[in-house]
């Protein structure tokens, strides 16, 4: 497959050489934990029972739909919640994560980020944004990560004696250069904060981690997870949305705050999306299983031409985020335009650095989804900033993942007078 794709894309030689290499080596991988997670999507449909019935939705209101609440059901058996609070009417994992910590940490309260600073958009929201957390009252620190990217559990310890509060965990590197946290590593901040300070909560936010590992954050001592519909539980399907979900009487009090108190999740139409819904996450693990593929094909042959990345090719991963470190301005927006030929839609545009609501520096990003913001599929972003990394995204055939590193790679060594040194 990779020489018919380098023949046909004119790919230089040595990136084609690399590719061959690293397309060889993925070919062999196989994923354990993606075989226990479609046993488990398979199980939580055969259990629900799902009706044809049920994939009808309302308008309006919303009042006794039936593809919400069956849907809902399917991933509390999936994520191992008492409850979940899944709507169209919330439309991105910012919005679910922040409207859960708003209601769980009351003005005066104290909010503490475990795993350091949170992504930009998320932080802004916290900190400095009009009407933000820390705007109301909330008290708000970060405990930065070890040097090994593992959880500070003796600073948070610390941090905990002066009582009960929120504490938030972001798995996901976001836009700097560590790891991102195993479901094991939230399950070690939880232990921490129920064995330090048993009435605090602890929200993680689950984007890009769902349904990567074996177990979900909640399994593990969670009290909250947040996240959004479009990126891994919705299969390349899912047109918008996003969920909470966690310990009953949190969830309730959470859609309070996203509805009204004494309405709570009683209503929200699905719009007719109920089938979508379902069928995209039905539809996840193996889309997943993909995306990871791809991912460890893009690290190999990024690594064998000399870049640093990480996850490290055939290292475990714990989300669909590939992170390659370019070093230069140059070569971060030559990844983003050469990825951005291999995309289904918008090929022909040449992305270019802008500002973004949020972020603080000009952001580049490839994107073509069929679903605006959907980074289950194939895409890219990265804050124009040192260290200069790049951050790939999803994917949802490997090959496609695999067109569209090359591309990127042969973008980058096609802008240079010589073979690329990083």
């Amino acid at each position: 497959m990779i020489d018919l794709l380098c023949e046909r894309f004119a790919i230089e030689p040595a990136v084609r050489a690399a590719a061959k290499r690293a397309y060889e080596r993925v070919e062999a991988l196989r994923y354990p934990a993606q075989e226990c997670v479609k046993i488990e999507v398979l199980r939580a449909f055969f259990d629900e029972g799902v009706l044809e019935s049920d994939l009808a939705g309302t308008t309006g209101y919303g009042y006794d739909d039936a593809a919400r609440e069956r849907y809902e059901s399917l991933l509390a058996r999936i994520f191992g919640a008492e409850r979940v609070l899944a709507r169209l009417s919330i439309v991105s994992g910012t919005q679910a994560i922040v409207t859960a910590l708003a209601a769980v940490t009351p003005p005066g309260g104290t909010l503490i980020a475990a795993a350091g600073r949170p992504y930009d958009t998320l932080r802004n929201a916290i900190c400095d944004a009009p009407f933000s957390l820390v705007s109301t009252g909330v008290a708000y620190r970060e405990i930065a990560l070890l040097d090994d990217g593992s959880p500070d559990t003796s600073a948070l310890e610390a941090a905990l004696s002066d009582g009960p509060c929120t504490v938030f965990v972001q798995r996901s590197r976001g836009y700097a250069p560590r790891p991102s946290l195993s479901v094991a590593a939230c399950g070690a901040i939880a232990a921490c904060v129920k064995a330090a300070s048993p009435r605090s909560y602890v929200l993680v936010d689950n984007c890009y981690g769902e349904l990567v590992e074996e177990r979900e954050p909640l399994e593990v001592g969670a009290d909250v997870i947040a996240g959004s519909l479009i990126k891994n539980v919705g299969g390349g399907l899912a047109p918008t949305g996003g969920y909470i979900a966690g310990r009953a009487g949190l969830v309730e009090r959470i859609a309070a705050r996203v509805f009204a108190p004494g309405i709570g999740a009683g209503l929200g139409p699905s719009l007719g999306f109920g089938r979508t819904l379902m069928q995209g996450l039905f539809y996840a693990p193996l889309v997943i299983g993909e995306t990871l593929r791809g991912l460890d094909f893009a690290a190999s042959l990024f690594a064998a031409l000399g870049f640093e990345v990480d996850p490290l090719p055939g290292e475990l991963r714990t989300d669909i985020v590939q992170a390659i470190h370019l070093g230069t301005r140059e070569r971060l927006i030559a990844f983003a335009r050469g990825l951005q030929t291999a995309l289904p839609i918008n090929a022909r545009f040449m992305p270019e650095p802008g500002p973004v609501p949020g972020y603080v520096d000009p952001v580049i990003m490839s994107s073509g989804s069929f679903v605006s913001g959907s980074t289950i599929d194939l895409s890219c972003d990265a804050p124009l900033r040192a260290p200069w990394d790049v951050y790939l995204q999803g994917g949802i055939v490997a090959e496609h993942v695999a067109l569209g590193a090359v591309l990127a790679a042969d973008a980058i060594y096609s802008g240079t007078s010589s073979p690329m040194k990083p």
